[in-house]
């Protein structure tokens, strides 16, 4: 029986996601454990984790410098509060285990951890492992990771986890109405979701506007979440009078019947996205932020080989190309219900269990080694 679990994923839903999938996993198979999410004061966690009943617990955001100066000659000084922060955390809670999901607190909850002898499960989201989880998977044999390609020894693939609420989606034509209805969307014209992530995304919003009258003159309505910094922006820019319903919210605060109102996205291709789409078998036209390692194209490539979704480039989106490959697949439910099916096949839905038995292993050996201390 776990007594304790503390698992490490501030910053951005990236990592926060998984860990509270995770959390909402072990609360329903082991009821009396202590859950402790690790963040920083400052993320997405201060309001996701209380929203779904768990414990939070802080500790400083230690970024990385990506070139000499200053903030690099800080870092030793920030990384030590860091850890001694996560370690009285782990003290006060009495961790068994600690779950790593990567991003700025993972490295502090993993040296912690490891000085402390608790054993460690990493979790890595993207195809390619950040410096967190490299670090991590150094100190134990439980990697788990989303993609089979991603370069973590020992890992074991499980794919990501997902909060049940996902997992258990009802996208029936009858859903769909009772979703369309509540965003004041029409019940039987196809519908095009988009989105940027939490803060939304400046090239998807401009092809919008760009794209919104010769769309909706087609016959698509559409549920655009612009992010809240660029709502006012393009709501002045967008036509008025469209020929369709065309709802722009500066975020989504319930994703999952945002997915149900929806026969198709126009996304950015985060790892959540991906695996989250994938789950509920809702194609995309995948739209990788392109900065980084090439890690969201990455992402998308799973789902967009096996037929559930498009890709292309930042550089290469505009309104032309929205209208020649997004529209024809929006117009046909064949080509809809084909990429559905495609789209669902490549997802991976026991992920949350997978961890959760990974969890169960750490804690037994930590389990075993006391037993082979006080026997001897």
């Amino acid at each position: 029986m776990l007594r304790s679990v503390v698992l490490a994923g501030g910053g951005t839903a990236g990592h926060v996601e998984p860990a509270l999938a995770v959390a909402d996993a072990l609360r329903a198979v082991e009821p009396r454990a202590r859950l402790t999410l690790l963040g920083t004061a400052v993320g997405l966690e201060t309001r996701l984790v209380p929203a779904r009943g768990h414990e939070l617990a802080t500790v400083p955001k230690v970024p990385m410098p990506r070139r000499p100066g200053p903030d690099l000659l800080r870092l030793p000084g920030r990384l030590f509060d860091a850890v001694r922060q996560a370690g009285a955390t782990l003290d006060a809670v009495r961790a068994d285990v600690v779950v790593g999901f990567g991003g700025y607190v993972s490295v502090p909850a993993y040296l912690a951890a490891r000085r402390r002898h608790i054993p460690i499960v990493v979790h890595e989201a993207n195809p390619l492992p950040g410096l967190a989880n490299r670090l991590g998977s150094r100190f134990t044999p439980f990697v788990a990771t989303s993609y089979p390609s991603t370069p973590l020894r020992g890992a074991t693939l499980t794919g990501i986890p997902l909060r049940p609420e996902i997992l258990t989606l009802d996208r029936s034509p009858a859903a769909a109405r009772a979703a369309r209805a509540q965003y004041g969307l029409e019940p039987h014209r196809p519908t095009l979701l988009v989105f940027g992530g939490s803060q939304g995304a400046r090239t998807l919003n401009q092809v919008m506007i760009a794209a919104a009258h010769r769309l909706t003159a087609a016959g698509v309505q559409v549920l655009h979440a612009t992010g809240p910094k660029n709502f006012d922006e393009v709501r002045a820019a967008l036509p008025r009078g469209l020929p369709a319903p065309y709802v722009l919210r500066p975020y989504l605060d319930h994703i999952p019947s945002a997915y149900v109102a929806a026969d198709l996205a126009l996304c950015r291709s985060g790892a959540m996205s991906c695996a989250e789409l994938a789950a509920v078998g809702l194609p995309a036209a995948y739209v990788p932020l392109p900065i980084g390692n090439g890690e969201q194209r990455r992402n998308a490539l799973p789902t967009v080989e096996a037929g559930g979704g498009l890709l292309v480039d930042d550089a290469e989106l505009s309104a032309d190309w929205l209208l020649a490959n997004v529209l024809p697949v929006l117009t046909s439910a064949e080509r809809l219900a084909k990429m559905s099916a495609a789209c669902a096949g490549s997802g991976h839905p026991q992920a949350a269990a997978a961890i959760v038995d990974m969890i169960r292993a750490a804690a037994a050996t930590r389990r075993r080694t006391r037993a082979r201390h006080a026997a001897s």
